[in-house]
C-alpha cells in the first residue's frame, strides 16, 4: 500500500537523520532518558513499598483482631493520639482470651500473648536482647507459621508450661549455624529450654518484627519469669474469626464480651483497644495517593524539560534540512509525508530515550534488591507507562516542528541559506 511505503520511508529518513547527527542526538535521549527514568523510578518506588507494606498488613491477619490496651492510630477523625486516654488502662489477661473462645460462636481461635527480651545462650554462642514470646498454644494457626525442622507444642504442653522452645530461623542460625538444634538446650534467665522446632524464615516485615529473631516458649512458664500483673509487657489477644464469620458481628460480639468482662457501664468508653489492620490500611490508602500524586508532579517536570529539548532539536533539525525540504516537496512530496518523517524522527528520538531510562531503573532496582531486605521492581505496568509517556512526548514534541516543515513553500525552502 501506498500508506505503508510512505511510512516505512519515513522511519528511513528519520533514522538517517539521527544517524548523520549523533552529537544531537545523544543530547536529546539524555533528556528523555533522565525524564523516563525520573517519573518510572518514582511510581517503581511507590508500587513496591505499597506492594511491601500491604503484605505486611496481610500478614497481620484481614479475618483478626488484636485486643489491646493501645490503640494503633488515633480515634476516628482526629489527628492527635491522646495517650494519656489510655496510659491507666488495664492490660489483656490470658483469662479473658479463654473466657472470648469460651462465650464467643464466631471466634476461632483467642491467643494470649506478651514478649520480653534476654540474653539467650547456648554453648559458647550467645545472643544479646533476643525477643522471647510467651503465647497460649493456638499461635501457629492464626499467624500462619510453618516448622521448617522439628515440631510444635501440644496443647497439653502448653497448657502444662514445659520448658520447650521454638526458634525463629535466624536465631537457630546465629545459635548454631548448620546444626540441628533440635533436641538440644538453650539457656536465658537461667532456666533452660529444650528446643523441639525451627520455624520457616519469614523475613522482616513493615514494622521491624520478624518471627525470625524471635525464641518462642509457652506462656504459662514464661509467667514464672516475668511478673505481667499490672504490668505493661505488651501484653494482647490474637482474635481469629471463623470462616464465612460476618466482620462487624465479630467485632461486634468481641466488644460486647470485652466490656461485659470489664463490667463497663453503658454510657462508659471501652477501656481497650480493637485493633485491625482495616484501621492501618484506610490511612495508607491515603498516603499512597498522595503520593502517586506527588510522583506525577516530581516526574512530570522531568518529562517536560525532554519534551523541550526535543522539540527544540527538532527545530533545529527543520532549519538544516530546509533544502532537503524543498526538494523532495518540489519532486511531489505530500505535506503529511514531511509531516510524518519529522513526527517519526522525534518519536524514534523519545521512544528510544524511553528505553534507556526503563534500562536504568532496572540496572538500579536490581543492585538494590541486591543489597537490601526490600525488593523493587518494575511492574509490566509501569514499563508500558514509561513507553506510552516516551511515545506521547515524541509526538507532542514532533509536531510542531513537523508542521512547520509540512508547510514550507518548495521555492522559498530550496532558496534558502
Amino acid at each position: 500500500m501506498l500508506l505503508t511505503r510512505l511510512i516505512l520511508e519515513s522511519f528511513s529518513f528519520a533514522f538517517g537523520s539521527l544517524r548523520g547527527n549523533k552529537l544531537r542526538t545523544f543530547l536529546s535521549l539524555l533528556g528523555i532518558t533522565i525524564g523516563i527514568f525520573a517519573i518510572i523510578s518514582v511510581f517503581t518506588v511507590i508500587d513496591s513499598l505499597e506492594k511491601y507494606i500491604r503484605n505486611s498488613l496481610n500478614s497481620l491477619g484481614s479475618d483478626m483482631v488484636y485486643i489491646q490496651k493501645w490503640p494503633w492510630t488515633p480515634p476516628e477523625g482526629e489527628s492527635e493520639y491522646p495517650w494519656w486516654k489510655y496510659l491507666n488502662r488495664p492490660v489483656p489477661t490470658m483469662e479473658e482470651a479463654e473466657s472470648l473462645s469460651r462465650k464467643s460462636k464466631n471466634i476461632e481461635d483467642a491467643v494470649y500473648f506478651f514478649g520480653f527480651n534476654r540474653t539467650v545462650q547456648y554453648e559458647n554462642s550467645k545472643i544479646e536482647n533476643t525477643q522471647v514470646l510467651a503465647t497460649t498454644h493456638g499461635l501457629i494457626n492464626t499467624w500462619n507459621l510453618e516448622i521448617e525442622k522439628g515440631r510444635y507444642f501440644t496443647e497439653s504442653e502448653s497448657n502444662s508450661g514445659a520448658n520447650l522452645a521454638v526458634l525463629g530461623n535466624e536465631i537457630a542460625h546465629n545459635l548454631f549455624g548448620e546444626d540441628n538444634p533440635v533436641g538440644k538446650t538453650i539457656k536465658f534467665q537461667g532456666y533452660r529450654f529444650l528446643v523441639i522446632g525451627v520455624y520457616v524464615k519469614k523475613g522482616t516485615d513493615m514494622f521491624g518484627t520478624s518471627m525470625d529473631k524471635r525464641i518462642h516458649i509457652p506462656v504459662v512458664f514464661a509467667m514464672n519469669m516475668v511478673d505481667i500483673r499490672d504490668h505493661d509487657q505488651g501484653q494482647a489477644i490474637n482474635v481469629k474469626a471463623k470462616p464465612n464469620a460476618d466482620h462487624d458481628e465479630f467485632v461486634a460480639e468481641i466488644t460486647g464480651i470485652m466490656r461485659s468482662l470489664h463490667r463497663l457501664k453503658p454510657m462508659e468508653e471501652n477501656d481497650f483497644a480493637i485493633n485491625e489492620v482495616s484501621m492501618i490500611s484506610k490511612r495508607f490508602d491515603t498516603f499512597f495517593k498522595v503520593f502517586n500524586f506527588a510522583g506525577w508532579i516530581i516526574g512530570g517536570f522531568s518529562i517536560l524539560v525532554g519534551g523541550f529539548g526535543i522539540a527544540n532539536i527538532m527545530f533545529v533539525s527543520v532549519k538544516e534540512r530546509t533544502k532537503i525540504i524543498g526538494i523532495q516537496k518540489a519532486l511531489g512530496a505530500k505535506r503529511y509525508f514531511i509531516l510524518l518523517q519529522f513526527i517519526f524522527e522525534a518519536v524514534v528520538l523519545s521512544m528510544v530515550g524511553g528505553v534507556l531510562g526503563l534500562f536504568l531503573i532496572f540496572i538500579a532496582t536490581t543492585i538494590f534488591s541486591y543489597v537490601a531486605d526490600m525488593t523493587i521492581a518494575m511492574t509490566l505496568a509501569n514499563i508500558l507507562l514509561g513507553l506510552s509517556i516516551s511515545g506521547v512526548i515524541g509526538v507532542l514534541a514532533g509536531f510542531i516542528p513537523a508542521l512547520s516543515a509540512a508547510r514550507l513553500d518548495p521555492v522559498n525552502a530550496m532558496n534558502s541559506v
